[in-house]
């Protein structure tokens, strides 16, 4: 744990998504007002004492709402980077393992999703479920766990072939033994670096779907239905859109840190290489 904590980027970047999590986590009790709290202050009042980030065309504290957005937003990019870590996880490795009819199989199912509008699939999630946490969750989960089936199938395509996983079939392992005690427990550290460069991604989607009026609908608050909000605004209050903007760019900023940090300490070649090239 101690060569992790040397490095001053993963230091930042965890220490930056520790506060933000615990703020996030107990934005009900940290939040001066609820987010849904009309009339708290005066109407499009600035920062001011009292309202450190100003309101909004409500009266609504825009503090409280930020933290609120933070629940959403995290919640988001932390459940759909799972989802397709789970589900990629699981077709990646069968498509590479057993390949052949399961590989050609599997990898359409992958390929029909990859091509797949992801504007045009949530349009249609929020026809049929309505505009909220489970539409947005599955027209994200269900367009981002492609690239990670993708990369783990290639990664099993290498690892099938190395001594440790010959030496298993020699003494009789069965290939789910073999593929899910051995291969893939040897591939989670790519699988992680992925991992953290996903999750950023995912939430500046349901960002821009909130931003276009696909996302949550009010008065529920994401960074990315306060940005919209904020937008219409932007030239005479430009408060309404620099705080969620600001919110959601240092949360982008930690991860990219995090994941940076991490491919160079898991796999110190390819950053070498990349220095020398």
């Amino acid at each position: 744990m101690k060569k992790y904590f040397k490095d001053k980027r993963f230091t930042l970047s965890v220490i930056v998504l520790l506060i933000l999590s615990v703020l996030a986590i107990f934005a009900p009790w940290i939040a001066p007002y609820s987010y849904d709290a009309v009339g708290v202050g005066p109407n499009l009042s600035p920062p001011i004492h009292g309202f450190i980030m100003g309101t909004d065309v409500l009266g609504r504290d825009l503090f409280s709402r930020v933290l609120y957005g933070a629940r959403l937003s995290l919640a988001v990019g932390f459940c759909t980077a799972i989802f397709s870590l789970v589900l990629g996880t699981i077709t990646g490795a069968l498509a590479g393992y057993f390949g052949g009819k399961w590989d050609q199989i599997l990898m359409a199912v992958v390929d029909m999703f990859y091509i797949f509008p992801m504007l045009l699939l949530a349009i249609l999630l929020t026809l049929l479920v309505g505009r909220g946490f489970f539409g947005i969750f599955l027209a994200i989960g269900l367009t981002t766990w492609v690239t990670q089936a993708r990369l783990v199938r290639a990664l099993v395509l290498q690892a099938r072939e190395l001594p440790y996983v010959e030496a298993g079939r020699a003494l009789g392992l069965t290939h789910m033994k073999v593929l899910f005690k051995h291969i893939i427990p040897n591939l989670m550290g790519p699988m992680i670096v992925a991992l953290t460069f996903q999750i950023p991604s995912n939430i500046l989607t349901e960002s821009f779907l909130s931003f276009v009026g696909l996302g949550l609908q009010p008065p529920y608050s994401s960074w990315g239905t306060l940005a919209n909000e904020g937008f219409r605004g932007i030239q005479s209050y430009p408060h309404l859109m620099l705080f969620p903007g600001l919110a959601l760019f240092i949360t982008m900023l930690a991860f990219h840190f995090l994941g940076d940090s991490l491919r160079d300490i898991l796999d110190p070649k390819s950053s070498v290489g990349s220095t020398v090239g």
